[in-house]
């Protein structure tokens, strides 16, 4: 529930200092640092970042993902099982134009992403991380009363998209030993009192990069796969403790293969997490609010659509988000309704199209828009 507003938050990643960003590609890259120097800064980063985000007034706000090199190739160095050789990855959409996927692939942060397939048990390697990153955040935001926190963390069926199975007989056995290996994790977030925020690309993302050679019918098979690993892995996480971010991909490419979120929502309905994000600002999705004309809000269910892009560079006018958020509350009410931006603004470290200062002042817009839109649904 709202209590009176509507709430904001947004995804996830935030852009990295490039000190920091250095420090991060050369752990990537096998180089020696120091670990002391990077654990100091990463600290200082989330204080940043998170006052931030506090200053442009949000309301559920995180650590940045500062810590990670990417919101799911994180995963390899918390979980046993990733030794076998990178895998590849091909886009349905960008194949249609050269140009746009050599852009794409020269990114910073692409070129830097590493993703070894799993050729050994899953197990896990590092509990220590996701507990020195809850504590990091607690530190940072308790000097910001009034916020709340989340933290995001990689799903099982998005870590089978970037890592490929070389070492278990099924994709399912491969699935389900992610999802008890990464339960782990999920529920040290909650333990501490933080949000847990499950990043599912695999479910929209997923229809036109790993299963792109299936029918409809093949991928949502696979999709109710996903979301049953997902669902045992955080069954011992009550739903409200619990968001989950859908997504077609992060990428400036045309999008024209986008399966369209009318053909999956009844699956995505059936994962446990009340709230639902899900991209609803850029040109490819932001039709599709109308959707909830006919299909019901369930039950203990609550939407949180993108109404701010995170590939551009404009800065969206705060009237326009409120006409967004408008949409979604007039359709499916104001007390189900949070303020959200599409995706992150660098998923991968080192990449993002959106320079700094104007990631800041979209989030002040989104704040301003959310109290304009306020004022219209709670006079």
């Amino acid at each position: 529930m709202n209590s009176g507003r509507f709430l904001t938050t947004h995804v996830g990643s935030l852009p990295r200092a490039d000190d920091l960003l250095d420090l991060i590609v050369a752990r990537e890259e096998g180089e020696a640092v120091d670990t002391a120097a990077l654990t100091t800064r990463i600290h200082q980063a989330v204080d940043d970042v998170v006052t931030a985000q506090a200053t442009a007034g949000l309301d559920i706000i995180n650590d940045g993902e500062q810590s990670k090199p990417s919101y799911a190739t994180y995963i390899k160095d918390r979980l046993n099982g990733f030794g076998g050789t990178g895998t590849s990855y091909v886009f349905q959409d960008i194949e249609d134009f050269p140009g746009v996927k050599a852009r794409i692939f020269a990114d910073t942060g692409r070129k830097h992403r590493k993703t070894p397939a799993c050729n050994a048990p899953i197990t896990v390697k590092d509990m220590d991380a996701v507990h020195e990153d809850a504590t990091t955040l607690n530190t940072a935001i308790a000097k910001h009363p009034g916020r709340t926190a989340f933290m995001s963390a990689a799903s099982p069926g998005v870590t089978a998209l970037f890592f490929r199975n070389d070492f278990y007989a099924t994709d399912e056995d491969y699935l389900f030993a992610l999802a008890e290996g990464l339960r782990h994790e999920y529920e040290a977030i909650t333990q501490a009192g933080i949000i847990l925020q499950v990043d599912c690309p695999d479910l929209a993302m997923g229809r036109h990069t790993q299963f792109r050679d299936l029918s409809l019918a093949q991928f949502r098979e696979r999709m109710a796969l996903n979301i049953a690993a997902l669902n045992h892995a955080t069954r011992n996480i009550a739903p409200d403790r619990m968001r989950m971010h859908l997504c077609w991909g992060n990428y400036p490419g045309p999008h024209h293969c986008d399966v369209p979120l009318r053909d999956i929502i009844d699956l995505v309905w059936t994962a446990r997490p009340h709230a639902i994000q899900f991209e609803a600002a850029n040109p490819r999705h932001a039709h599709e609010f109308e959707l909830f004309q006919q299909v019901c809000l369930p039950e203990g269910k609550m939407l949180i659509p993108g109404v701010v892009e995170c590939q551009s560079g404009y800065i969206e006018h705060p009237e326009l988000i409120a006409q967004r958020i408008g949409r979604y509350a007039n359709l499916v009410g104001r007390d189900n309704v949070m303020a959200g931006v599409d995706c992150g603004f660098s998923i991968h470290a080192g990449s993002g199209g959106v320079e700094p200062g104007v990631v800041w002042a979209k989030m002040a817009a989104l704040a301003e828009g959310a109290a304009i839109a306020t004022r219209q649904f709670w006079p």
